[in-house]
């Protein structure tokens, strides 16, 4: 039996602002409710919300991009202090990860007690009422306590044992990113008769589009910068956009693709949204899970009704996501990219490295013993 000590070593988040609001502490294990398990975090994976919510990204008050505003955060002359968290409610102090491998030490209720000593993967994305509803939604490491500590108490429903050969550090980088991509090609619809558009097809979310999307035998182009456009492309695209040349090829290029694509799966918005419109087939989708390059965009709407496009929004996952992600894993069908671990403790060496050069694979947390 694991030995569960009364307290443990998390990064908390004081507030929004620069990495002086990430502080190591030793605070009270969790304790568990009925329907909770206690999961001994083994590996917990950086992702673009965790960043996102500590700057206060999520307020409409801010209209940049997610480095420009770190940078501006880590000014001394720069409040982000009143800036909101995610969905205007995240509460402060607050154990960010929305990504964990672990193992659970602790059930409440008789009828768990068979996953005590099983590794397990979280679903981050938890329904509190109806699992279809997008309303009821709320995340792990923004809305409640995740991943970046010894402990997180996590309902029974969103844990899942896990059969893989996959080491931990590699299962802790995959819950986000892949149910997000996955949560998106399901909403879009995307199949084997489908040509999508991944834009950032060098970013956790954009690599897993494109393996996913790749698995249901749609043909995937990729937008990329230069120095990964190698990299991205062995991942199975049929063709990669390099936006890293000057401005006015870069926007050639998209305009060549006038109508290419059925759907276009959008995490980083910008000012190339507009330009990006014109390379939807009429009737095709917009899919957008993020807005990394800067969330104020100018469209032109009669690019999206008088092509009857159909706009799709998605952060709240639907029920079946997460559990085909399980699914891949267990059928050897998902090789998770990690580019690099840190101790938990060097949480600000780890998103300043995020960051600063956005590298190909993830970045994964792993907690002191």
């Amino acid at each position: 039996m694991t030995h569960i000590p009364k307290t443990m070593i998390a990064a908390v988040t004081t507030g929004t602002g620069g990495y002086e609001k990430l502080e190591i502490r030793e605070i009270p294990t969790p304790k568990i409710r009925s329907g909770e398990v206690l999961v001994k975090v083994l590996a917990a994976g950086v992702n673009n919300t965790d960043i996102n919510t500590r700057l206060g990204w999520y307020s409409d008050r801010v209209k940049n991009s997610t480095t420009q505003l770190s940078v501006q955060a880590n000014k001394k002359s720069h409040d982000t202090e009143k800036l909101s968290g995610w969905n205007s409610k995240t509460i402060f102090p607050l154990i960010q990860g929305t990504d964990c491998c672990g193992v659970v030490v602790k059930a409440a209720d008789l009828g768990a007690q068979n996953l005590v000593g099983k590794r397990v993967i979280i679903r981050p994305c938890t329904n509190l009422k109806d699992p279809h509803s997008v309303s009821t939604s709320i995340w792990m490491g923004s809305d409640f306590n995740g991943s970046f500590a010894n402990f997180v108490s996590v309902s029974i429903k969103d844990t899942f044992p896990i059969l893989s050969n996959l080491t931990d550090a590699e299962l802790g980088s995959i819950p986000c990113a892949f149910g997000t991509a996955e949560n998106m090609l399901i909403k879009a619809g995307v199949t084997n008769k489908h040509h999508l558009l991944v834009t950032g097809g060098s970013g956790g979310v954009g690599t897993a589009l494109i393996r996913l999307a790749k698995l249901r035998g749609a043909k995937v182009t990729a937008i990329s910068s230069r120095e990964k456009v190698k990299l991205v492309k062995e991942l199975g695209c049929n063709e990669i956009i390099n936006r890293s040349v000057p401005k006015a090829i870069f926007l050639e290029q998209i305009k060549e693709r006038k109508n290419s694509f059925d759907v276009v799966a959008d995490t980083v918005g910008g000012s190339w949204l507009s330009k990006i419109f014109d390379t939807i087939q009429p009737g095709g989708k917009y899919v957008c899970s993020g807005a990394i390059a800067g969330p104020i965009v100018n469209l032109d709407l009669r690019k999206l009704y008088l092509k009857d496009i159909t706009a799709i929004g998605s952060t709240s996952w639907i029920e079946e996501s997460f559990l085909r992600i399980v699914d891949l894993i267990e059928s050897k069908e998902i090789d998770p990219l990690v580019h690099n671990s840190f101790s938990l403790t060097d949480i600000v060496k780890a998103q300043k490295l995020f960051i600063k050069t956005k590298p190909f694979g993830k970045i994964v947390l792993i907690p002191p013993e």
